[in-house]
């Protein structure tokens, strides 16, 4: 497939101005190799590990959910010179989804809601809140690895309000709670807001709640996916 259709086609799936204004520049095709697309990959990020796997498979593109260049590059050295060769050298493109794939339909919270079952979903500015009947210990069994941490007191929820990613915002919260969810799953919390939060918050790791759309997404596209969890261990 030609660039072009390949971008066109990202396009239709994860329409670019779905996505916050601080992802501008650094969503789409943010490292440009070959012009014809045969073999994709793709991945939650675009590690060392992920980068030499998708080279090895072949990939003409690697499809990614963050950039690994998040910051303006004004020297290029160390593991952003390594992984940048490594991409370069095989004329691989990389692809990212960010925030424009969180909002979109079939996009990160979509698929997290799916599998946690949610039901008569309705949509936040970033996130969704779906009927639950669900504890903590279910939802945990339902994601990939690593548990989640639980701030408050709970049982089983009734609704639950979704984030994927780092979206533990006080405002956020309270537009939950007005749609009526008892608890609120996301990653990346921090101890002010769960003390101030007015129902429990669930912590999960970003990995655990935004790499299932991206398999999600291989699989519906038929493309090879690179799992590349974090290795963690909870010391009691």
């Amino acid at each position: 497939m030609d660039i072009q259709r390949f971008i066109a086609a990202m396009e239709e799936v994860a329409p670019p101005e779905l996505a916050e204004d601080y992802d501008a520049g650094k969503i789409g095709l943010v490292i440009e190799g070959k012009e014809e697309i045969g073999t994709v990959c793709c991945a939650l990020d675009a590690t060392q590990r992920v980068v030499e796997a998708a080279v090895r498979t072949g990939a003409d593109m690697l499809v990614v959910h963050h950039t690994p260049l998040w910051s303006p590059v004004t020297a290029v050295r160390g593991p952003v010179s390594h992984l940048l060769r490594t991409v370069l050298a095989a004329r691989m493109n990389l692809y990212v989804m960010h925030t424009n794939f969180d909002r979109a339909e079939g996009g990160v919270n979509d698929v997290l809601a799916s599998r946690l079952g949610l039901s008569a979903t309705e949509r936040m500015t970033v996130g969704l809140v779906g009927d639950c009947s669900l504890d903590a210990e279910e939802i945990a069994r339902r994601l990939p690895g690593g548990g989640i941490r639980v701030y408050g007191e709970i049982g089983t929820i009734r609704r639950l309000a979704i984030v994927g990613g780092g979206g533990f915002d006080p405002d956020l919260i309270r537009e939950a709670v007005d749609l009526g969810a008892e608890a609120f799953l996301s990653a990346e919390l921090k101890h002010s807001v769960a003390r101030a939060s007015p129902i429990p918050c669930l912590e999960a790791t970003h990995y655990t709640l935004e790499a299932p759309a991206m398999e999600a997404l291989a699989s519906r596209m038929g493309w090879h996916y690179i799992p590349d969890p974090p290795h963690v261990v909870v010391v009691p």
